[in-house]
């Protein structure tokens, strides 16, 4: 996979949303972050816009991330916020001139779409928290995406926990959003996870679809020639009245039953305060033990 070009003092960042409305108010807070690094700061043209739910029309939000990619000033897009949308516009935009001069995609949930099509054209994206987070993210996970932007070494321990599987493994990490992989599935964006290591997140999902979502991946081979399982945050599922019976973790647990690959649950990155940036398409060494080691 390729690097995009790392951040220097002075670099600019691009804030739109590729998906549900944001006011400049609920970024303000990454404003001043960015500022803090020594960064300028662009807006695009979606933020403050309001179209339904989203942050413009379909073609107002590609027109708005066409620009930032084909902008050379501009060294880096940082996704305002996730919800929906940016699946929509994907097929309108244009990544000839990104190929040529790729810049850092960053952002998580809906943004895995970009993820994806990042995995796609053969370069690493920064799967990280968002403008709307960052006044109510921890000092690691913002610190975690600094180090991402600047090319700084990046490791990780986190303690061990229930129903995780022991084990090693090396290979590229992807994935994001399981709601989002489930539904790109069958499509050119749909992962080729041979040899990789897989990354899930989910937020606000009953668990029979999570059941569901899962089951859809196995049926499309996910899980074949995995290296290794991380599962972030399944925050804030829902059961129905005639309980489903497992726990989120329990459902990965059952559909992954045949596998042997090491799997690492309650890793810090998805829908929490605590989101530690990853690199998705970089080659990382997943050790769990004792303790849950991720190196970069």
């Amino acid at each position: 996979m390729n690097q995009p070009k790392l951040l220097h003092k002075g670099a600019t960042v691009g804030i739109l949303s590729t998906a549900r409305k944001i006011s400049i108010k609920e970024i303000q807070a990454a404003i001043e972050l960015l500022h803090s690094w020594d960064l300028k700061v662009v807006l695009g043209t979606t933020i403050d816009l309001e179209e339904n739910q989203f942050a413009g029309d379909d073609m107002t939000r590609a027109i708005n991330f066409q620009q930032f990619m084909d902008d050379e000033s501009i060294d880096a897009i940082w996704c305002a916020r996730g919800g929906y949308g940016t699946i929509r516009i994907i097929d309108e935009l244009d990544f000839s001139r990104f190929i040529q001069k790729p810049k850092w995609i960053i952002g998580y949930s809906d943004v895995t779409v970009l993820h994806a099509k990042g995995q796609e054209l053969g370069f690493e994206t920064a799967h990280a928290t968002m403008p709307i987070n960052v006044s109510k993210n921890s000092t690691e996970s913002l610190e975690s995406l600094r180090k991402v932007l600047f090319g700084e070494s990046l490791t990780y321990a986190v303690p061990t926990v229930d129903f995780n599987r022991n084990g090693t493994a090396t290979g590229e990490l992807i994935g994001g959003n399981l709601s989002m992989l489930y539904s790109m599935t069958g499509s050119n964006l749909a992962l080729d996870t041979t040899g990789k290591i897989l990354f899930l997140e989910d937020l606000d999902e009953y668990l029979y679809h999570v059941d569901r979502m899962l089951m859809n991946l196995k049926q499309n081979q996910y899980f074949e020639g995995l290296s290794g399982l991380i599962v972030g945050g399944m925050t804030s599922m829902h059961d129905n009245t005639v309980p489903y019976g497992k726990s989120a973790k329990e459902i990965i647990v059952d559909v992954t039953s045949g596998y042997d690959f090491p799997i690492c649950f309650d890793f810090p990155a998805g829908h929490l305060a605590d989101n530690r940036a990853l690199i998705f398409g970089k080659k990382v060494h997943l050790e769990v033990a004792s303790e849950v080691k991720l190196g970069f």
